[in-house]
């Protein structure tokens, strides 16, 4: 097992209730019946038999013909022209010499075998980190909505105590009006979080196939490097989409071989057996000369092919090869680019999402003093209703940047996991069953010889998800208790009914 093996002791250690889902839970569901995943799968096992394929070319071929053939004319002098003649033949023909065409086709398809697996464990890492995204961005936007429907009711009942006051002249129309304002923009600012809620979790059907349930907090990602460049020298040896663009290019090596093997000489045996029967009409007007019915004939051989001349074919095939492979060393270097800023921009969000959630949590825990300080100073009259408004909206804005920040870290961790080659099935240490392993096909097929030796016919493994009920807004879990607000928010605090009159 990788290093990243002991990501997967961390969610074995993660125990919840069976009631909730956890992200473990996700994770093997979306490996089990994800099917982009599942289908990356067939196209491996397709893969798979392009070693057969190749391996075919060099192996030996047996082919039989049978017919039957009645002449309906025949001339009137005719003696050797029978009515009607049975033929067979059967023949094998056997490569001696290729050129190395065969052996070349052969370990460049096992190259492209490698680098399938590499390309299906970088599909299971992306499938991984969509999950691990779209897991909390349900949590981040149930939290959202939590938020929101929290700052409903607290405007509402800033709202009716503004009109309260204005029926006892305390305030003017102007502080009704604000409140109102703020109400109703707030009422939008919950229907649209609850629409982005909405969305979310169909997204998590989409990659999971279930609806997410009670979800309960990711646990911490283990084993995350301490710089940038930490990162990078894991992700260059263990990237398995960088690994996959070496072994592609790797591969391309070998084509140009085998191209070159189509201006050698290639040598090959042929052995055929040829049996005739005449059924009795050969000379049968003749009266019966004792003319041979049937006969058969045997012949070896060998066959010598020297390309003299091709028409210009060998020489294109081996620039195109060459072209290819060119190509192939160019798209390795763009693979590499692309490990390395993934990477580095994976650890700078990370970090960075790290410092976020430091001062969003500092700008929570100020702004819940400074509204408690608000609505106090404004029950004594050296605060306006504006005031207050603002404060419980700086609130909640802060609260919703630690929400975001707690995501984007947790997301951004997993990522720069999935770029260091350590966010897939086999680090996870998925429960359900046994891991897919992609080898035991290959191993199935790769001497396969057999003409019959088909496979089960294709049938669906990812479920679908019409069945699934459509998604609603509502929010099972209650507010992390860092994000709850704990001011004081009863009406006397907004009515003023404790501020000193003049």
């Amino acid at each position: 097992m990788r290093v990243g093996g002991r990501l997967a002791i961390l969610l074995l250690g993660a125990a919840t209730p069976a009631s909730a889902d956890t992200l473990r839970e996700a994770l093997a569901r979306a490996y089990d019946g994800n099917p982009t995943l599942t289908g990356q799968r067939a196209s491996q096992r397709a893969t798979d038999e392009n070693v057969p394929l190749a391996r075919a070319n060099g192996l030996p071929s047996a082919n039989g013909t049978v017919g039957v053939n009645e002449n309906f004319i025949l001339g009137g002098n005719s003696f050797t022209t029978p009515e009607r003649a049975l033929q067979a033949q059967a023949g094998l023909t056997v490569p001696l010499y290729t050129g190395g065409r065969v052996g070349n086709a052969v370990r460049a398809a096992e190259t492209r075998v490698d680098a399938g697996q590499a390309t299906l464990r970088n599909v299971e890492a992306t499938v991984f980190t969509d999950v691990v995204a779209a897991y909390n961005n349900v949590l981040r936007d149930e939290a959202i909505v939590g938020l929101n429907t929290q700052n409903v009711r607290v405007l509402d009942t800033n709202l009716r105590a503004s009109r309260d006051r204005f029926e006892v002249g305390d305030v003017t129309r102007t502080d009704v009006a604000q409140s109102e304002a703020r109400f109703r923009l707030a009422q939008a600012q919950l229907q649209s979080a609850q629409a982005t809620l909405i969305a979310s979790r169909e997204n998590y059907i989409r990659l999971v196939g279930t609806p997410p349930g009670t979800l309960e907090p990711p646990p911490a990602l283990p084993n995350l490097p301490a710089a940038p460049d930490d990162a990078v020298a894991v992700a260059i040896d263990n990237n398995p989409a960088l690994l996959a663009a070496r072994k592609a290019r790797d591969a391309t090596e070998y084509d140009v071989r085998a191209a070159r093997a189509t201006r050698l000489p290639q040598v090959g045996a042929t052995l055929s057996q040829n049996y005739f029967n005449y059924l009795g009409t050969l000379g049968a007007n003749t009266g019966g000369l004792g003319i041979g019915q049937t006969g058969n004939a045997t012949a070896v051989g060998v066959q010598l092919s020297l390309p003299f001349f091709q028409g210009g074919r060998p020489g294109a095939q081996i620039r195109q090869a060459q072209a290819l492979r060119g190509q192939a060393i160019e798209q390795a270097t763009a693979a590499e680019r692309q490990v390395v800023s993934n990477a580095r921009s994976a650890f700078a969000i990370w970090r960075s999402s790290q410092e976020v959630i430091a001062s969003a949590e500092a700008a929570v825990a100020a702004n819940k003093l400074s509204l408690e300080g608000v609505r106090a100073e404004n029950s004594v009259g050296t605060r306006t209703v504006l005031d207050i408004l603002n404060a419980e909206q700086e609130l909640l804005n802060s609260q919703v940047t630690l929400v975001t920040a707690r995501r984007d870290a947790y997301v951004a961790g997993f990522s720069l996991l999935a770029a260091m080659g350590r966010a897939e099935a086999e680090d996870l240490g998925l429960e359900g069953g046994p891991l897919y392993d992609p080898n035991v096909n290959y191993r199935k097929v790769r001497r396969s010889w057999s003409d019959f030796a088909t496979g089960p016919a294709p049938a669906a493994v990812a479920p679908t998800t019409v069945a699934v009920p459509a998604q609603n807004a509502t929010v099972t879990r209650a507010l992390d208790p860092a994000l709850d607000s704990n001011v004081d928010r009863t009406p006397a605090l907004t009515t003023g009914v404790d501020r000193p009159r003049p």
